[in-house]
């Protein structure tokens, strides 16, 4: 076991959008595989038949693709452990199946939902387990004979696992330490229906984890309760050699921190929790994505990294590397991680100011063309050197800074209001004609007249500047004055403070 080769996976069902927990799992599981030079395997669960939503499969990897996190095998990759979708491999859950049942670890059940409610009303908190399954239709109270017979009529059925009572089960949790469990509070799960041919999650997950040679199992918290089950049947098979350690997850909390994160929190907050916009083809709802609300997936993933888990430091930029690097299952929290949203933003600010001014233009130059501007690239890229520390997201460059590229045809009246004086007139038509004159229109050569010709005039500095500004920009906003003009050059400042100076009345 010591020299077992790492081999972690990610086994989403294709019941539509991935949650954002469900990426950051994904992602613990890619990190730990990277860091240990194992295999992360892409398994799709999709045994519950009634639930699958068509398009789910291609969202989940096309999630992936965007968020950089590779697989080694699976679905879509290959390997040597296929098929792995579950729908595919009924044959091989059918073997593990009969073997249950002829060690008579499971039995046969023809319990029908009615009897099944029946029973609920008749027992407070009824469970099917040691104590009741004697009162119920299945091959234990009806024998060989008769459950054959009712299988050759056709009768549907189910497979239970049948779990001995009082007997403690304890789950080796890498995060949590020792779990221990009685066994009278598990009922006996159901892992094979008849109806669909198909295996319950629980008995196609463990079959599937010990046929793919899966060494560690890292998933979310609300699976823990389902750990002991897992844990009696690998011994119920003897495969307790080859049993993964497993890893339960810190829930995802709410922004407020008391209960597990949910879509819903994220509409009423207006906030995504699907990396990727989702359109449900069953009620044709869209839900917003991550993507298109303009995060960086560098700075989601690093966002979701430090949910439940810190390096140690006080480091919070970490590149992918770097997370594979510093990445230890063993130091996450047991503890939920509340979902701040603020965070992620700021996580996006960070890696808008470390992506160099070239990258971000290429993302800008697209938003400028939605809005019928074709600029060069050279001067997208001087823009966005300027601007793009003052925005947490690549789209709203546009209203911040659309004026180095549209001229403003109305003037901010609370601006006009507050910046421009019964004598900007007079000095805006002198500072045009002085910047006329300018042969060398640097940004460093206008400062420097333009400061000198303020402070022999005696003008207020402030009041300058501040009409000047109005002029180029229609309101009062932007860098440096001098870097706007030099930018637009001479002719576009000059047409722009006549149009003022002839449009903007107090």
């Amino acid at each position: 076991m010591a020299d077992r080769r790492v081999r972690v996976r990610f086994a989403p069902s294709p019941t539509g959008a991935l949650h954002i927990g469900g990426v950051r799992t994904a992602l613990y599981n890619y990190l730990f595989a990277r860091q240990h030079n194992g295999d992360l395997v892409f398994r799709i669960e999709d045994t519950d038949s009634h639930r699958f939503v068509p398009g789910a499969e291609d969202y989940i990897l096309e999630s992936f693709k965007w968020l950089g996190i590779g697989f080694d095998e699976g679905v879509s990759f290959g390997g040597n452990f296929g098929p792995y979708r579950q729908s595919e491999r009924k044959d091989i859950y059918k073997k593990y199946v009969k073997i249950l049942l002829d060690t008579d670890k499971a039995y046969i059940a023809f319990d029908t939902p009615e009897e099944l409610e029946a029973k609920r009303q008749e027992i407070p908190n009824f469970q099917y387990d040691a104590t009741t399954r004697t009162q119920m239709r299945n091959s234990l109270t009806l024998g060989k004979g008769a459950t054959d017979e009712l299988i050759a009529q056709g009768n549907q059925f189910v497979v239970r696992f049948k779990i001995e009572p009082n007997e403690d089960i304890v789950v080796h949790d890498i995060i949590r330490g020792d779990v221990t469990i009685n066994s009278n509070i598990l009922d006996d799960k159901v892992l094979y229906k008849s109806a669909d041919n198909l295996p319950t999650y629980h008995l196609a997950n463990i079959v599937d984890d010990h046929l793919m040679e899966i060494s560690h199992v890292i998933r979310g918290e609300e699976w823990l309760s389902s750990a002991p089950l897992h844990v009696l049947l690998y011994r119920a098979f003897n495969w307790e050699d080859s049993m993964p350690k497993f890893a339960h997850l810190p829930l995802l909390l709410k922004p407020e921190g008391k209960g597990k994160l949910s879509k819903r929190d994220g509409d009423r907050l207006g906030f995504p929790v699907f990396p990727l916009e989702w359109h449900d083809p069953k009620t044709g709802e869209t839900s917003m994505g991550y993507r298109e609300c303009g995060y960086l997936p560098d700075a989601l993933v690093n966002f979701l990294a430090l949910l439940g888990w810190n390096p140690g430091d006080d480091q919070e930029l970490l590149s992918m590397d770097e997370l594979i690097k510093k990445f230890d299952i063993s130091h996450c929290s047991k503890a939920g991680a509340r979902f701040d949203i603020k965070k992620c933003v700021w996580f996006n600010h960070e890696y808008i100011l470390l992506k160099s001014s070239k990258e971000i233009a290429c993302d800008f130059e697209q938003i400028l063309i939605q809005h019928g501007v074709h600029e060069t690239f050279d001067r997208i890229v001087t823009v966005v050197e300027m601007m793009k520390s003052r925005v947490d997201f690549v789209k709203e460059l546009w209203d911040l800074c659309s004026f180095f590229f549209v001229a403003p045809i109305e003037y901010d009246a609370k601006t006009v209001k507050k910046r421009w004086k019964d004598y900007s007139v007079k000095q805006m038509t002198e500072l045009k004609v002085l910047i006329n004159d300018l042969d060398d229109f640097s940004i460093e050569n206008q400062e420097a007249v333009v400061m000198k010709w303020i402070e022999e005039k005696e003008y207020n500095t402030g009041d300058v500047m501040n009409a000047f500004r109005l002029t180029l920009v229609g309101e009062g906003k932007g860098p440096h004055m001098f870097d706007i003009s030099a930018f637009l050059g001479k002719k576009e400042t000059i047409n722009r403070m006549e149009r003022a100076i002839e449009s903007i009345k107090i």
